[in-house]
């Protein structure tokens, strides 16, 4: 997503604006956080997850549910970018993501807590956690723009993306070295997020920025799960 700066940006809004849009920004996104907490928990432990998993196996089942999961990702963030006036509709968007994000990752926690040790998923979890904080802190010492990073994350992002459908369809494994790779993506894209909360998002977009640097921690511990899964194998 590339951004201008314009009069209504954060970065140009009084202090008590700016720190009042921060404030929210972040609110909304532990609290997005915790609903997918909350919604992953309830899948695995009523035994959907194991429906979900089912679904899920094989190579053209997950191209759909890729495909999917980008159509749904889409919608959310336009809901959740509406103008101040639809705030319903930005709460829905952003609802929708987390809905999505908890179960296109069922499968991938489940087979986690089956076939490897139990503590690679909080392990995952803590570690996201301190990187994320690390990660925001740099960016709020810095105050840099990083929008230039916007450019970069989105070729690589469609090469990770090539990749990820070209082993779809032959058939091979993304080992530890992809994940290792999408890791320091995920981590450039939280960056990149955190640095349009501090100059390029509007002082009422608070529910879009929370969606955008939620998607940006779950890819994070996405792909620290597949590495600490990879590792115990």
């Amino acid at each position: 997503m590339n951004f201008e700066i314009n009069s209504g940006s954060a970065v140009q809004a009084a202090e008590s604006e700016r720190v009042s849009f921060i404030k929210q920004t972040y609110l909304h996104l532990a609290g997005a956080i915790l609903a997918f907490v909350g919604l992953e928990t309830l899948i695995q432990m009523s035994g959907i997850a194991y429906a979900l998993t089912s679904l899920m196996v094989g190579r053209w089942s997950w191209l759909i549910v890729l495909g999917a999961f980008m159509g749904v990702s889409h919608l959310a963030t336009k809901w959740a970018s509406s103008d101040a006036s639809s705030q319903g509709k930005q709460y829905l968007g952003l609802g929708l993501y987390v809905i999505a994000e908890a179960i296109i990752f069922a499968p991938l926690l489940l087979i986690a807590s089956l076939m490897t040790s139990r503590n690679v998923i909080p392990t995952a979890g803590i570690l996201s956690l301190f990187l994320f904080s690390g990660l925001t802190a740099s960016v709020f010492i810095s105050k840099k723009d990083l929008s230039w990073m916007g450019r970069i994350l989105t070729i690589g992002g469609f090469i990770a993306l090539g990749i990820i459908v070209v082993s779809a369809l032959f058939g091979f494994t993304l080992g530890m070295l992809f994940s290792a790779a999408m890791i320091i993506f995920a981590a450039g894209s939280i960056m990149y997020q955190t640095s349009n909360v501090l100059h390029h998002y509007r002082t009422d977009q608070h529910v879009a920025a929370s969606l955008a640097l939620f998607a940006s921690v779950a890819l994070l511990f996405w792909y620290l799960v597949r590495f600490f899964s990879a590792s115990r194998n």
